[in-house]
């Protein structure tokens, strides 16, 4: 792999967080029963005109201005023709001449330092409806079923640059890319719900060459993680094909969860004739300075700026406040716990340890977390007050988590409340040193060691209540 290359551009498709679609009233909630959410507008019915919704220009702009894109004075639609089942009128009215806007950047974290990545360009336009596969995959489906609920959705399709060059800069670029589209509020970015789709452009090439490989294009990856793997994987094909002399095809394919590999959808060695041209029913957009002035002002603070802000304010260390950042929902909870206690570093900890790791383990985003900011707060002046001990404040943590309940209500419930009494403790670590006289000798030998096996002991008869470093005083008193 040393001997190669890896090129990849990313187009991504998200949908905008308006109440109603990008040419009709009807609403873009997500769910309901299947063609209910649906008019003769984005049914394409004859006859039926479509008319621009202006948020969805607000919100392209606002998304666009936070990627530093250029905005264009003027744009246009036009109809991409093309037949699908899911595409009711033939043809989807997108932006293919005249986008909003382009020229834009992100930065990414990679192993080297900071990276900067090129955006070709951001458009608006409209969703297919949903194709429902009866059967494991659209490769394998016996038959599909077509909602068009999701039909004429507003969309911007943001395209990089081919500026990345290894599936965990793709992993970086998406990431960032996710978290200022939550930022500005312009996406609710929930790929389990189709608002955040990535279709992947990747080729090799020998190292030092200047001319890219054939490119195949991986669609239908609904998750990060799976958009990496798939990127991985596709390396490697690529690779074995190029060193056993043989050619890498033009083509879409897909990628098999199960099987951990992409599998061919289509070939794509010929070029595709969508037949642009612009749509007879909607005039060109004019956007004046005013316009785009007026959106900047709602530009809330964003990742990059948030992160140095953090570091800045806080002294936290660049991994905590990259972490704490890359989420909007995380940032906030971290917010309203500063707000409330004042040891931004333990809350960090809390955060990315116990937090994160249950969220993952149960797959739970934190907006839908068990446990606010307000109870965590509150388990921490617990053992901060020496009400409890480290270990049984995670425990308390889990079970928290679990139910719901408040840290106070469990403690009580319980019975975790820590042992601090000397006269107690000094009895059980009397009962200790009796019960394991050979550490004892051990310890005053010289090896430390055995010291911290005697308050294990302690803390194994307490069930972890005793005070950890009352008990250490006490031994080492005795000892």
């Amino acid at each position: 792999m040393r001997e190669y290359e890896t090129v990849i551009g990313l187009e991504v498709h998200a949908e905008l967080k308006t109440e109603s679609k990008i040419f009709c009233a009807c609403t873009t909630e997500f769910g309901g029963e299947p063609n209910t959410h649906v008019c003769p507008v984005c049914l394409g019915m004859p006859g039926a005109l479509p008319v621009l919704n202006k948020k969805v220009v607000e919100y392209a702009i606002k998304a666009a201005l936070a990627l530093n894109c250029e905005i264009a004075s003027i744009c246009r639609f036009d109809r991409k023709n093309y037949f699908y089942p899911d595409l009711p009128k033939a043809y989807q009215i997108s932006q293919q001449d005249f986008p909003i806007a382009a020229g834009g950047y992100l930065m990414i974290n990679t192993p080297d330092g900071e990276k900067k990545i090129g955006i070709n360009r951001l458009h608006m336009e409209e969703d297919a409806g949903k194709l429902v596969h009866a059967g494991d995959d659209i490769a394998r489906a016996d038959y599909s079923l077509v909602d068009f609920n999701r039909s004429t959705v507003p969309l911007v399709e943001i395209v990089s640059e081919p500026h990345l060059r290894s599936p965990g800069e793709a992993r970086a670029y998406l990431d960032h890319l996710k978290a200022i589209l939550e930022y500005t509020e312009v996406s609710d970015c929930k790929m389990q719900e189709g608002s955040l789709r990535c279709d992947a452009n990747i080729s090799v090439m020998p190292k030092g060459s200047k001319e890219f490989g054939v490119k195949t294009e991986l669609k239908n990856m609904n998750s990060f993680r799976a958009l990496q793997r798939a990127l991985e994987y596709e390396v490697e094909r690529q690779i074995g094909l190029l060193k056993e002399g043989k050619e890498v095809l033009h083509e879409t394919r897909t990628w098999n969860e199960q099987k951990g590999i992409t599998e061919v959808l289509r070939s794509k060695e010929e070029a595709e004739g969508y037949r642009f041209f612009p749509d007879p029913d909607l005039m060109p957009l004019v956007i004046d300075e005013q316009w785009v002035e007026a959106v900047k002002t709602t530009i809330p603070e964003l990742p990059a700026d948030k992160k140095e802000r953090l570091m800045k304010d806080y002294d936290l260390p660049e991994y905590d406040a990259g972490v704490i950042t890359s989420s909007k929902s995380l940032a906030k909870f971290y917010d309203s716990c500063v707000g409330l206690y004042d040891d931004p570093k333990e809350i960090s900890n809390w955060l990315m340890g116990e937090l994160l790791r249950l969220l993952n383990t149960n797959n739970i985003e934190i907006e839908d977390s068990p446990i606010t900011a307000e109870n965590l707060v509150e388990l921490l002046k617990l053992q901060d007050e020496g009400v409890i001990s480290g270990s049984i404040a995670k425990k308390v943590f889990e079970e928290m988590f679990e139910t719901g309940t408040d840290p106070e209500t469990i403690v009580e419930k319980k019975g975790l409340k820590q042992i601090s009494d000397v006269g107690e403790l000094g009895q059980i670590v009397n009962g200790v040193m009796e019960k394991n006289p050979q550490s004892v000798e051990d310890y005053r030998g010289g090896k430390e060691r055995a010291l911290k096996f005697l308050v294990g002991q302690v803390m194994k008869e307490t069930r972890g209540k005793a005070n950890p470093q009352l008990v250490n005083e006490l031994f080492l008193k005795k000892l």
